[in-house]
């Protein structure tokens, strides 16, 4: 370990240039921007005007008519829908069962929603620091480039110095491009994982609003009556079928 230097080596890395951070970014850049198109086009296909289907299902529910509730949220495309839709299936079993069955239909609907948005939030909190990281290399690059010719003296050191500020500053200006660089991909990222984030959040609420009718007509008197099978799943069975 004699003569062992951490900065000599550390130099040496750095005067490997500061281009492979650069494609770094760009490579974070692409698979950012692909995550952000698949997750816009995901959710674009979840909407539906959750206003009317609430307005209708409550309606439905009232009328005791259940298939009609069913019928309507499986033509809903929202995770709404889906939560409501597996505790209606178990109101027969009583408002704790279908409370218990639409909890776990909720965590799984949210996994799908929060799917590789991490990454995104990983890009816009960290790609400004590999920028940095990039830039510091280079400014090391620069300054290393400042020391005069080894047994170079006089007018003929002071020559090579005058030389080399040209390509220091050149050198200086190509490392602060690495953290603009961080930058540009950063600030998407944060935008699209925050704009994400409000869309889902709006998508549990009205996730809420319709596992609340559900229980709500769970806890009523009326759902004593014997359960019927629907398209293979158990629901039970609407008041007129129970007269």
């Amino acid at each position: 370990m004699h003569g062992f230097s951490l900065i000599k080596l550390f130099t040496s890395f750095a005067m490997m240039g500061a281009e492979w951070v650069m494609w770094v970014l760009i490579a974070l850049s692409f698979v950012s921007v692909s995550i952000m198109i698949e997750r816009a086009r995901y959710y674009r296909s979840l909407r539906d005007d959750l206003d009317a289907l609430a307005v209708r299902f409550e309606a439905l529910l009232r009328h005791g008519d259940l298939s009609g509730a069913a019928k309507a949220l499986r033509a809903s495309p929202s995770p709404a829908a889906l939560v409501a839709l597996a505790g209606l299936r178990e109101v027969s079993r009583g408002a704790e069962a279908a409370d218990c069955v639409m909890i776990s239909s909720l965590a799984r609907v949210r996994r799908e929603l929060e799917r590789r948005l991490a990454f995104l939030n990983t890009v816009g909190n960290n790609a400004p620091f590999v920028g940095l990281f990039g830039t510091v290399i280079g400014i090391i690059q620069a300054f290393d480039a400042l020391k005069p010719p080894a047994g170079v003296r006089g007018a003929a050191a002071a020559a090579a110095a005058a030389s080399a500020t040209g390509r220091v500053m050149g050198t200086i200006a190509e490392a602060l491009v690495a953290t603009a660089i961080g930058l540009l991909v950063a600030i998407p990222a944060v935008a699209a994982f925050n704009y994400f984030q409000r869309q889902i959040k709006s998508m549990l609420t009205d996730t809420e609003a319709l596992t609340q009718l559900v229980l709500a007509h769970a806890h009523s008197p009326a759902v004593a009556a014997p359960a019927k099978r629907i398209n293979g799943h158990a629901e039970p069975a609407s008041a007129s079928a129970a007269s």
